[in-house]
């Protein structure tokens, strides 16, 4: 993928275990812009089932999950 997401705001969960990134997400969508784009980073291993269940409950837009250097990277964007 060549597309550049335009990143607001970055949040480092690294080392957080279950819920944890799922809480932070939560509380920093908030501070966030309709429109506006979060990137998480998160090493839990159920980070990424639990980031695609969060976006569908709460509508916010999961726009890339990928995987870098053992770590997982999120991009959510805020949608309401």
């Amino acid at each position: 993928m060549t597309d550049v997401i335009k990143v607001d705001q970055v949040l480092d969960c690294t080392g957080m275990a279950c819920p944890m990134p799922v809480v932070k997400t939560s509380k920093a969508i908030k501070t966030l812009e309709v429109g506006q784009t979060l990137k998480l980073v998160a090493t839990d291993p159920g980070a990424p089932p639990d980031m695609e269940a969060w976006s569908r409950q709460t509508g916010h837009e999961l726009l890339r999950s990928t995987q870098e250097d053992g770590k997982f990277v999120f991009f959510i964007r805020r949608a309401k």
